[in-house]
């Protein structure tokens, strides 16, 4: 992560990445979507109507679709989130995993093509970094 120096706190995403490696999944496998975005799901009148594109959807750790709560929740909305899906301690951990993971993918491309972060990533990953339980 030494190339990522200065664009984020590479000592603070170090240790949510360690925590979500130590927390394997351990329960039996069940489908999970893989790319939940906002892009993917349908919202009418302020509820959640649809979740489509399912090319990325598989059997095994549900931790992958937890990446909403970063990208598309903050404070008390990532609470009740978390409160409502009645989630264990790892599966958490590894859902902040997953979504440091998803971006730092795009920061990746960023140091590679030599341009700032994307605001949006920049956003994502400000959430990921700071949250506090």
């Amino acid at each position: 992560m030494n190339t990522l120096n200065g664009l984020i706190r590479t000592d603070v995403a170090e240790t949510i990445w360690e925590r979500a490696l130590q927390t394997p999944w351990e329960g039996p496998p069940v489908w999970f979507h893989g790319d939940m975005a906002a892009a993917n799901l349908l919202i009418k009148d302020g509820a959640l109507t649809a979740v489509i594109d399912f090319g990325t959807c598989g059997v095994g750790d549900p931790a992958c679709d937890v990446t909403i709560a970063w990208t598309m929740l903050t404070g008390n909305s990532r609470h009740a989130f978390r409160d409502q899906m009645n989630m264990d301690d790892a599966t958490w951990e590894r859902g902040r995993g997953w979504a440091l993971w998803k971006a730092l993918v795009t920061c990746a491309g960023a140091v590679r093509t030599g341009h700032g972060l994307p605001a949006d990533t920049s956003v994502v990953l400000d959430e990921i970094l700071t949250f506090d339980e």
